[in-house]
């Protein structure tokens, strides 16, 4: 978008006026003061006609109206730099959890994740709801904010309840966090995409389990593919699958882009990638470090309910002052 104007000599307008300002309800009004001024300002010099004084005047108001107009035109320009924020900020955020290396005790590992997190955001009185067993949608304004370096491999060290030999197993499962925006950033063609539909299972109700009502939605250039069926009808359930669709491609794009600009970047919170191994969970000594702070914490029955506040705090610090260092290969 073009820099705020300067009026005269103090102005240099690169912004145009354009009548779509008036639809947008955040500046019609501010649209309506620049066309009354150009109004009034053409009026003043038709009036001047041949005398001298008069067009001396007008001239004078006309600076006046161009130093107002474009004072008018920086105004929208803000404001519409703030509705194209708020448009791509994320409103809510899928968290997938996946079991990865440790068979059983992967996909345990994986669901104490899931349900860990979705205490945190409870105590934030953000909205959470299931999309499946291991997949759930977090509401709230700062969700993504907070839970945006989560992605990656989260590693468990400890001794299962089903080992008798006090052998310590050593599991891993990944997380991907994939922001849901108001307006995506990436255009999806209709036509590349199959859909499925079948019976949801499950609690629900009779129409949920007699009705196919969960959706399955395949992007054939890419091959990903989502399914949703947490929502009562087929028609939710497409929507909330395109949604997590559009975020799946917008994430692949975005840790693309990350991969492709990491030499570049003098500090970084890893590429996002699942392949990172970015935190461990010790139990037998009590402790979670995350690989790319180089830091530890304890207490890991009250992390485990949801008292990751000091990790997403020393992130977010961290992130902030440039100052974390790429998650570990796994």
């Amino acid at each position: 978008m073009a820099r705020f104007c300067r009026a005269i000599s103090r102005y240099s307008c690169h912004m145009e006026y354009s009548p779509e300002f008036k639809k947008n309800h955040s500046t019609a009004y501010l649209a309506e003061e620049y066309e009354r001024l150009e109004k009034e300002a053409r009026e003043a010099k038709e009036a001047a006609g041949a005398d001298a004084d008069l067009l001396a005047m007008a001239e004078e108001d006309a600076a006046r109206v161009k130093g107002r107009q474009a004072e008018i035109l920086a105004d929208i320009e803000k404001i519409l730099a703030k509705d194209k924020e708020e448009a791509e900020k994320p409103k809510s955020v899928i968290m997938e959890f996946r079991a990865a290396a440790g068979g059983d005790e992967a996909n345990l590992f994986a669901r104490e994740l899931r349900d860990m997190y979705t205490k945190y955001a409870e105590a934030r009185n953000w909205k959470t709801r299931s999309i499946d067993e291991l997949t759930i949608e977090i509401m709230g304004s700062a969700a993504y904010d907070a839970l945006r370096y989560e992605t990656g491999v989260h590693r468990v060290q400890r001794v299962p309840l089903t080992e008798k030999s006090g052998r310590i197993h050593t599991s891993t499962a990944s997380i991907a966090v994939l922001p849901i925006r108001t307006k995506p950033t990436i255009d999806i063609n209709p036509s590349d995409i199959d859909m499925e539909f079948s019976r949801s299972g499950g609690a629900g109700g009779q129409n949920v389990n007699k009705v196919e009502t969960a959706v399955r939605l395949i992007h054939r250039p890419t091959g990903v593919d989502v399914r949703s069926s947490s929502e009562r009808s087929q028609k939710a359930n497409r929507e909330k699958a395109m949604e997590i669709l559009v975020a799946k491609l917008e994430a692949a794009h975005e840790e693309e882009q990350a991969r492709k600009n990491a030499a570049e970047r003098k500090a970084q919170v890893g590429t996002g990638d699942r392949s990172e191994k970015i935190r461990t969970y010790n139990f037998l000594q009590d402790r979670v470090t995350d690989h790319r702070l180089k830091e530890s914490w304890h207490n890991l029955p009250k992390v485990m309910l949801g008292g990751i506040d000091g990790i997403v705090e020393a992130l977010q610090a961290a992130a902030a002052s440039g100052g974390v260092g790429p998650a570990e290969e796994e």
